[in-house]
């Protein structure tokens, strides 16, 4: 198979545990571009959380925000905004259980709680600046994406909005909370459309929970070698370890860089 465009989760993926980005990875990243393939970032993240990693890479195509959000060299071509009745409901709810939730607009993100440790860990842990303080910013924006701070035994306080979101956890103290059935591959799906490239000509890299239906949609799906074992079913191929030239060893794979270069 011929692949024409790569999709590469952050987390886990393209960085390491310290959000460091392998100095192998970005050789490989580079030189996949030279071979005219696309790279795109596709990723959980907020597309203000991206942007330096992104012009470090030389990758100015992206899906965020779980998929909810995509944009193909600088042009926006896929938007799914979470409808407002859906984030009163989950508003209500989390107030009811006290707690603190993050709305994520296409331009900035704000928190319902003004100081919230929870809200601290979660946010710094992806070495990004800490979230304004706006409990009514999600009346007035297009919400994509909402941080949900809880603890893993309570989750089951959220049962009832299932219909409405679909919740992964990526944090021990928070989860993205998405549109119903929402995920990367809806907005891989639409960038895919709007290039005209057969879904069976696209590869996907990631590592986490969220990265299921993006290796299962994917021409080519390929887990990380320090993945969520839970990841592993849905991927084609596991390459190594994103600190032991995993991105390159898989690109290796897919044939999309010389066989000379794998290291095992």
């Amino acid at each position: 198979m011929s692949y024409k465009i790569v999709f590469f989760d952050i987390d886990g993926t393209l960085v390491n545990e310290e959000k460091v980005i392998p100095a192998d990875t970005i050789a490989a990243i580079h030189e996949l571009k030279a071979t005219g393939v696309e790279p795109v970032i596709a990723t959980g993240r907020a597309p203000y959380f991206i942007k330096p990693l992104a012009e470090s890479l030389g990758i100015d195509s992206f899906v965020c925000l779980n998929g909810a959000y995509a944009v193909y060299r600088g042009e926006v071509v896929y938007k799914r905004v979470i409808d407002k009745e859906s984030l009163e409901a989950l508003v209500q709810l989390a107030g009811t259980h006290k707690h603190s939730l993050v709305f994520e607009g296409e331009h900035s993100f704000f928190s319902d709680t003004a100081e919230c440790p929870m809200v601290t860990d979660s946010v710094l842990s992806l070495k990004v600046e800490l979230p304004g303080h706006d409990p009514e910013f999600w009346k007035s924006n297009d919400i994509y994406q909402v941080f949900l701070h809880c603890e893993t035994p309570d989750e089951e306080k959220y049962a009832e909005l299932t219909d409405r979101f679909t919740l992964i956890r990526w944090h021990k103290q928070a989860i993205d909370v998405l549109p119903a059935g929402g995920s990367k591959a809806q907005g891989i799906e639409a960038m895919l459309k709007q290039l005209n490239i057969p879904v069976e000509e696209s590869v996907a890299f990631g590592d986490g929970l969220n990265d299921k239906e993006m290796l299962k949609f994917a021409g080519l799906g390929i887990a990380m070698g320090n993945s969520n074992p839970e990841l592993l079913p849905f991927a084609d191929y596991v390459t190594t370890h994103v600190d032991e030239r995993g991105i390159r060893n898989g690109l290796i794979y897919a044939g999309l860089l010389p066989q000379e270069a794998a290291v095992k």
